[in-house]
């Protein structure tokens, strides 16, 4: 590289705007593209076309950088008719407790809170429990999404396999499933979509003129800021009275080692299929009188009185609850239209539950109060507790 401290002024000035141009450009090269934490391109809008092969099945991902999910096909084979599981003679029976289990819920409960005395629980006398009925009804339905994106890393000698034969469709590639209702994510390389391109980023160069010195590898001295002198007129020593000084950045090398091909000039190009499972997930809880409010159960179970995995399941019939059965045919119905032409539905789970309320009224210095101990967790909830205080950590 020419050194800019042999050359003439107006020869200097051309050069430094000349390399400030190359900075730029590689500057904003870069940034074009820039990839995330999987290797796979975010701008695809700005990536030349040459970067990409048109791969049949997968046009789409050229124009957006993302092919999106992909819908699974037509079933070859018919798939297997839900049907009605085996449902229990169901009983209409509420599950209580005894005073003192309630009554230590709501000790322990207390006992927990930092802001409540315990005067209530000692003091205080129970003067009524009552039971509630509530069902929850959970619909899941496992499924298997495919997207698809275009991903790049360095070149080392990786397999290059563009072009020797036609690249499978999304949903062609073997994949195996965890199990059932198991959140699990998986990154498939598409085969016959390798290729090696030139970077881009640098052109092929494997670095980029460093950004502090535009690439002439010096700098304007920082102590005599290019004057030569230091502030007592004193012959600038840090640069030999050049005004210039070795660029700390680069080491005076004049570029950096591309950060997307590190340094190895070329990329090797690929599809990258991106498989996930989940599980979706719908509740719904019967209408009860109690006073507690829905969201308080979210966090506790119940007791189980139903349970059918299926592929495809069949709505609930005669349950005693009506309310309960129309939510499990309208959920059903619409986890499959959902989930069913955006995804692979792999399997389907309904529950029901029966959770324990128990409503406590008891009395403390002539007053009433009300507290709740729900949930086979003996969760306690006591909204109107007499006694709290405002306390804070110094």
């Amino acid at each position: 590289m020419t050194d800019i401290g042999n050359i003439q002024p107006m020869q200097k000035a051309s050069y430094k705007k000349c390399a400030f141009s190359t900075i730029c450009c590689s500057y904003y090269r870069l940034q074009l593209f820039k990839i995330n934490s999987n290797n796979c391109y975010n701008l695809f809008n700005f990536l030349p076309a040459s970067m990409f092969d048109s791969i049949p099945g997968y046009e789409g991902i050229v124009d957006g950088g993302g092919g999106g999910y992909h819908p699974p096909p037509m079933p070859y084979a018919p798939m297997p008719v839900p049907e009605p599981a085996n449902q229990p003679q169901w009983k209409n029976e509420i599950p209580s407790i005894s005073e003192e289990r309630a009554h230590k819920a709501f000790e322990e409960y207390v006992s927990n809170k930092c802001c409540y005395r315990s005067g209530p629980v000692r003091e205080g006398i129970m003067t009524n429990m009552e039971t509630f009925n509530t069902y929850r009804y959970r619909l899941e339905t496992f499924i298997e999404s495919r997207s698809t994106k275009w991903c790049q890393e360095p070149f080392t000698g990786q397999r290059v396999d563009a072009g020797i034969q036609p690249a499978p469709g999304p949903w062609e590639i073997a994949v195996q499933p965890p199990v059932f209702f198991t959140k699990h994510k998986q990154d498939v390389r598409v085969p016959f979509t390798s290729s090696v391109k030139n970077c881009n980023s640098c052109q092929g160069m494997g670095s980029n003129p460093c950004s502090s010195c535009a690439g002439a590898r010096n700098k304007v001295c920082s102590v005599c800021n290019g004057s030569r002198h230091r502030s007592d007129n004193e012959s600038c020593n840090t640069c030999d009275y050049n005004g210039r000084e070795k660029c700390s950045s680069c080491g005076g090398s004049g570029s950096h080692k591309c950060k997307t091909c590190e340094g190895k000039r070329q990329l090797l190009v690929f599809i990258n299929l991106i498989v996930k499972w989940s599980t979706e997930k719908d509740d719904y809880v019967g209408q009860q009188s109690s006073g507690l409010k829905d969201h308080n159960l979210e966090s506790v179970s119940g007791k189980e009185l139903f349970k059918d995995a299926q592929y495809m399941l069949f709505p609930l019939h005669g349950f005693p609850d009506v309310a309960v059965a129309q939510a499990s045919e309208r959920l059903i119905r619409d986890h499959q239209k959902k989930y069913g032409n955006t995804s692979r539905i792999l399997q389907q789970r309904q529950t029901i539950e029966l959770i324990p309320i128990t409503r406590v009224n008891y009395t403390w210095k002539e007053n009433s109060y009300v507290y709740f101990v729900y949930g086979n967790e003996f969760d306690v909830n006591a909204d109107d507790y007499p006694t709290t205080c405002c306390c804070s950590v110094m």
